[in-house]
């Protein structure tokens, strides 16, 4: 036991002393609180009449009053959540590529402890993303919604839950991360996987796979769709707002499947090679 927490000690100095875990954070607080602010005027603006042709009943396409705050919310995670990804996937990667894993592998020979260690480490990391996130997407959001009227939805419990779990998914994504990085030793692929699938990959996969009962229901197993089950809301849902969904602690099952799949088959495939 002293072991583990000797390595994961460890493995959190190595991911504060670098720049990256706050230039990352800065970013994702920025972007996620651009995005919130400015889609719940936008939105907001559409629903209450103010701008088009809405009375408050919500247009096509565009979410009502009940399902705002949460949508607008959801954004931390929705949108934010490429970013706890990349930072497990570089301070994975970043091993291999600065070979840093030579030191680490003498002072603890046990490779996977080193590992469970750093997927531990990554889960705190992705949970503190998940609040900076949230300070984004909730702050500006709910300044957005104030403005124009629009309930905040703060006396919700279910809004409550919501940040709960969407700091549960942010964590759960840092530890994705990590798999990635250990299944894709090199960095620049890592990145360029993660931003491709992320970004267009599964975004496409998942509009394709609407138009079908049978692909929808096996569409919602993606990453990204199980992370959205888990938070209870998301972006994807407003042109297909009846779209089949997992329950919510099936989607973090499917999220903990993912991280713990790409970790299982990266440390039989890479973490036990020789690093020198």
């Amino acid at each position: 036991m002293s072991g583990f927490v000797a390595a994961l000690r460890a493995e959190i100095t190595k991911l504060f002393t670098t720049r990256m875990w706050w230039v990352l954070a800065l970013v994702l607080l920025l972007y996620t609180g651009l995005l919130s602010g400015g889609l719940a005027a936008l939105f907001g603006a559409i629903s209450t009449g103010k701008l088009g042709s809405g009375h408050g009943a919500g247009t096509a396409g565009t979410p009502q009053f009940g399902t705002l705050a949460p949508l607008v919310y959801s954004f931390a995670t929705s949108v934010g959540y490429v970013f706890p990804v990349l930072l497990g996937a570089l301070v994975t990667t970043g091993e291999f590529k600065h070979q840093t894993l030579t030191p680490t592998f003498l002072a603890t020979p046990r490779r996977g402890m080193v590992l469970g260690a750093k997927s531990t480490a990554s889960l705190g990391i992705g949970a503190l993303y998940g609040v900076i996130a949230l300070i984004g997407s909730v702050g500006a959001g709910a300044i957005g919604l104030s403005a124009l009227g629009i309930d905040t939805a703060f006396g919700d419990s279910d809004t409550w839950a919501l940040v709960g779990r969407a700091i549960l998914a942010m964590a759960l994504w840092a530890a994705v991360g990590v798999g990635v990085g250990v299944l894709i030793t090199s960095q620049v692929g890592a990145i360029i996987t993660v931003l491709a699938f992320t970004q267009f990959v599964e975004p496409l996969l998942r509009m394709a796979g609407s138009f079908s009962d049978v692909t929808a229901s096996i569409v919602k197993y993606l990453p990204g769709a199980a992370s959205d089950a888990l938070v209870g809301s998301s972006f994807f849902t407003i042109e297909s707002p009846g779209a089949s969904m997992l329950d919510w602690w099936q989607g973090g099952l499917v999220l903990v499947g993912y991280a713990v799949l790409f970790t299982v088959i990266g440390y039989g495939t890479s973490w036990r090679r020789d690093v020198t």
